[in-house]
């Protein structure tokens, strides 16, 4: 996945999710769909999850996160 998203957009659009178990689901949820994705789990956290990426076509998953590091608001469920 990675070496596919180097070669074709080399973009990344970082959003939000309200906490570790919200996006443990939005991961579940991809994964179900078929969309491929890569989990980052923190080894100095005792390995929680703090981010995932997934590929172009999991949007309709994600849009209603809001963009990292804006006043956009709160997290829509």
């Amino acid at each position: 996945m990675v070496a596919d998203w180097h070669a074709t957009s080399n973009v990344l659009v970082v959003l939000t999710a309200a906490d570790e178990l919200s996006l443990g689901w939005l991961c579940t949820d991809v994964a179900a769909a078929g969309h491929r994705l890569v989990r980052v789990h923190e080894p100095d956290l005792d390995g929680a999850l703090t981010a995932a990426a997934f590929e172009p076509a999991a949007r309709p998953l994600v849009t209603h996160l809001p963009l990292a590091l804006t006043e956009r608001g709160e997290v829509k469920t």
